[in-house]
């Protein structure tokens, strides 16, 4: 048995750069920060911050583009795939990223989301939780998940406190 499960909560670098392939399907690309404190063998606060590579595909990745923006709280589901390519030198080279299946965005409408958020597509229009769940993966053009709005219940509550930064 294998697992290949991923769950980020962090904050987007960048606005989602959404594409379209050969066969019209979109494709978002954005960044995501993740930050972690501990205290180094001396005792004192340390933080680093770790950059997420995430993909999203389909109407999802439409949502993406439309209303997630640079700075936006976001909650993310998925799985890890590695991607190898050659670099200028000729170097093999191995790069990591998330492909996003379920997102849902966190925080208040003002909290780096589009004016008028999710909640127009007609997501939970409370507390500023908007999640839409993906039910195909990858880049086949017969992507049959949608962007569809999850019903209630589908990922952890999470404040403000719970976030390390």
């Amino acid at each position: 048995m294998s697992v290949n499960k991923v769950i980020l909560v962090g904050r987007l670098g960048r606005d989602p750069e959404t594409r379209f392939t050969g066969g019209g399907q979109a494709v978002a690309n954005f960044s995501v920060a993740t930050d972690e404190t501990y205290k180094d063998k001396n005792g004192e606060r340390q933080k680093r911050t770790e950059w997420h590579k995430i993909v999203v595909w389909g109407k999802q990745a439409e949502i993406a583009q439309q209303y997630l923006k640079k700075g936006s709280l976001i909650f993310i589901e998925g799985r890890i795939q590695s991607r190898e390519w050659q670099d200028k030198e000729g170097q093999k080279r191995t790069s990591f990223e998330i492909v996003a299946t379920n997102f849902r965005m966190l925080g208040g409408r003002g909290d780096g989301a589009g004016a008028g958020g999710g909640a127009s597509r007609g997501a939970a229009a409370g507390g500023g939780h908007d999640e839409f769940e993906s039910g195909g993966g990858g880049g086949s053009d017969d992507f049959g998940g949608g962007g569809h709005p999850s019903g209630g219940g589908g990922g952890p509550e999470i404040s403000d406190e719970d976030i390390p930064f």
